[in-house]
């Protein structure tokens, strides 16, 4: 059986597509849209948990990662 584990993804805006990023592991795909973006991320996810040896897992992963938003005073 397959084990799941839960990440973050970012996808942005890039000119006429999006970008799609996991922090945890540094990875990203992009696509035409949000969910192709997205859906482009979890295969690339997925290609590298079945590839990677488990130490480059362990020493690219990074156990907390913190999205938020700011408020910053411009000018």
């Amino acid at each position: 059986m397959k084990q799941t584990r839960s990440l973050t993804g970012i996808i942005e805006r890039e000119g006429d597509g999006y970008v799609a990023l996991c922090p945890e592991l540094d990875i990203a795909s992009q696509g035409d849209t949000v969910e192709e973006a997205r859906q482009n991320l979890i295969e690339a996810l997925e290609l590298f948990f079945e590839t990677a040896d488990p130490t480059e897992v362990k020493s690219r992963l990074r156990s907390e990662v913190f999205v938020t938003h700011l408020e910053v005073g411009v000018g």
